[in-house]
């Protein structure tokens, strides 16, 4: 489990993940305003401190009068341009923050970026390699293939050498994001927001066990029963598929 914290650094915690979810555009100064609108009155490096260990970055374009050259391990971005028209043309993958009672864990997951199917996706209790490891293998293991190319930001789970050489053995390119770029990951950006939104603020989860039996029911509706303005009103498993999964009614997200 995640080592405790205080209770007023978990509010905060909370709080920020719940803005920051409502507004990914907001930066230090923004949610030093926002928490200041809620009674908490919280200084700018506290705040800034906190976003980086959740790993929260504001996603509106950033100014960059010098550019340097690529490091070792960056990618170029791939997408830029490239219309995106079949399944397993391209994956995305992200990690997200989870608050718990006394800490917190991450989630990452794999998506295929055309239908928003979730491939798969892991949870744990510490921001490691490992996690980033296990969800890819069991992406290539559900598909039966590898994408064409895979997108991810630059997070240190996705530059490791294990991560690389995984994608790249695998056949598909490998694509990153461009760093305070609002629209190159958003298709994961928007899942995270339905995972919270419309499941994870609705429970309230005390336990990873907790958040990981409600995650094993909810992604099952999310691919298979939930319809999705942006695919015509339809779902992701009908969009790969070419059918629509069986409904069970009354099931769906609040379990």
């Amino acid at each position: 489990m995640p080592a405790p914290v205080s209770a007023r650094e978990l509010d905060l915690r909370v709080r920020l993940d719940r803005i920051y979810t409502a507004h990914p555009e907001y930066g230090v100064r923004r949610m030093v305003l926002a928490l200041g609108e809620e009674q908490r009155v919280v200084n700018p490096k506290c705040v800034r401190r906190l976003l980086r260990e959740m790993g929260l970055e504001a996603v509106y374009p950033k100014p960059r009068t010098t550019v340097s050259g690529p490091p070792a391990g960056r990618f170029p971005y791939l997408l830029r341009g490239l219309a995106i028209e079949r399944p397993h043309q391209v994956w995305a993958a992200d990690i997200t923050y989870i608050a718990l009672p006394g800490g917190w864990a991450y989630l990452l997951a794999v998506m295929d970026w055309w239908s928003r199917y979730v491939l798969a996706w892991g949870l744990s209790a510490t921001r490691d390699t490992l996690l980033a490891a296990h969800v890819w293998r069991a992406a290539l293991a559900r598909a039966g293939r590898a994408p064409e190319i895979m997108n991810t930001d630059q997070g240190a789970e996705f530059s490791s050498q294990e991560w690389i050489e995984g994608v790249q053995q695998s056949g598909a390119q490998v694509s990153q994001d461009g760093r305070g770029r609002a629209l190159d990951n958003v298709m994961v950006e928007r899942l995270w927001r339905t995972v919270k939104w419309d499941h994870l603020y609705l429970h309230d989860y005390a336990s990873l066990p907790a958040v990981r039996h409600g995650l094993d029911e909810f992604f099952p509706y999310y691919n298979e029963r939930r319809w999705h303005q942006g695919l015509g009103n339809r779902t992701p498993h009908e969009l790969v598929f070419g059918t629509p999964k069986q409904r069970t009614v009354g099931a769906g997200a609040g379990r």
